[in-house]
């Protein structure tokens, strides 16, 4: 069985009662919201990952404020010619506030469109277990991280 680690960091965006999220395209063709992050490109700090992805989904310019945790997710999943892949996702979650920039929706990537959401909504919502993950860890900010 072939392995993949995944390496990727998202960012908590709280203002005024409700969380910075963006929307993808999700199994199926029903559209799931995300955390505002993604994938580490080979070199990069995790820290410069999720200030560029958020720009890159949102339009905001962030600052990082606080590292919340890290989670971890281990599936198999088909990979090429019916084989599985072992795959693995270490995310790296941060807390990070807007300073600069205007909300925007992006444009040829893995998301289409970027919103402030009320938190109380969010239960809600149709979203991936990450959003759950993170507004925990923001909730409860354990020592440990996790």
């Amino acid at each position: 069985m072939r392995r993949k680690l995944r390496v990727a960091a998202y960012a908590i965006c709280v203002r005024d009662g409700r969380i910075l999220l963006a929307r993808s395209p999700g199994p199926g063709g029903v559209p799931e919201w995300v955390l505002p992050g993604g994938g580490m490109e080979h070199g990069e700090d995790p820290h410069d990952t999720v200030v560029r992805e958020v720009a890159e989904e949102t339009g905001y310019r962030v600052e990082v404020t606080g590292l919340l945790g890290v989670d971890s997710l281990r599936t198999t999943r088909p990979g090429r010619f019916g084989r599985p892949v072992d795959h693995h996702g270490v995310r790296i979650l941060y807390e990070a506030r807007v300073t600069g920039g205007e909300l925007r929706y992006e444009v040829g990537g893995s998301t289409d469109l970027a919103a402030w959401q009320d938190l109380t909504a969010v239960s809600g919502l149709t979203r991936v277990p990450l959003v759950d993950a993170g507004l925990r860890l923001w909730r409860e900010r354990p020592p440990a991280g996790r």
